[in-house]
């Protein structure tokens, strides 16, 4: 069965929302890391380097918080009110596709599904309402 939980998205500031958070809900991050841990073949800029790839907090056994920062050089401009996705983690991969493929008919998909370097089958859409979403399906839990 699939788990949805909210994914915030920031320019700059996710590592200092997410401290604050953990302040508020307590607990530990499950993974926390920067672009600049990432696999790539070309160099970031110093301020791009350090900003967070990826946290994650859980908040209760069923629900995790998550995050990211973006920065326009990536294509994607962070706008308040818009700033947030729904992270769907799945079972098996089978489900992650039936959900990827359902829920991003007639919308624009950014991300197609596939296997990653951090274990996952996982890709991104906005569907067809214009709702951002993130499907993911963990190979090394």
């Amino acid at each position: 069965m699939a788990q949805v939980n909210p994914y915030l998205i920031f320019n700059g500031t996710c590592e200092e929302a997410f401290n604050f958070y953990k302040t508020v809900f307590g607990g530990e991050f499950a993974h926390i890391g920067k672009f600049k841990d990432m696999p790539s073949e070309q160099p970031l800029a110093d301020d791009v380097a350090n900003m967070i790839m990826h946290v994650s907090l859980p908040i209760s056994s069923e629900t995790i918080l998550m995050g990211s920062d973006m920065h326009e050089s990536f294509g994607f401009k962070v706008q308040a009110g818009s700033n947030f996705a729904v992270s769907i983690n799945t079972d098996s991969e089978e489900e992650a596709t039936k959900l990827f493929n359902g829920l991003s008919a007639g919308g624009n998909v950014t991300m197609p599904l596939d296997k990653t370097f951090w274990g996952a089958y996982f890709g991104m859409f906005t569907d067809k309402f214009g709702i951002h979403w993130m499907v993911n399906y963990d190979y090394e839990q």
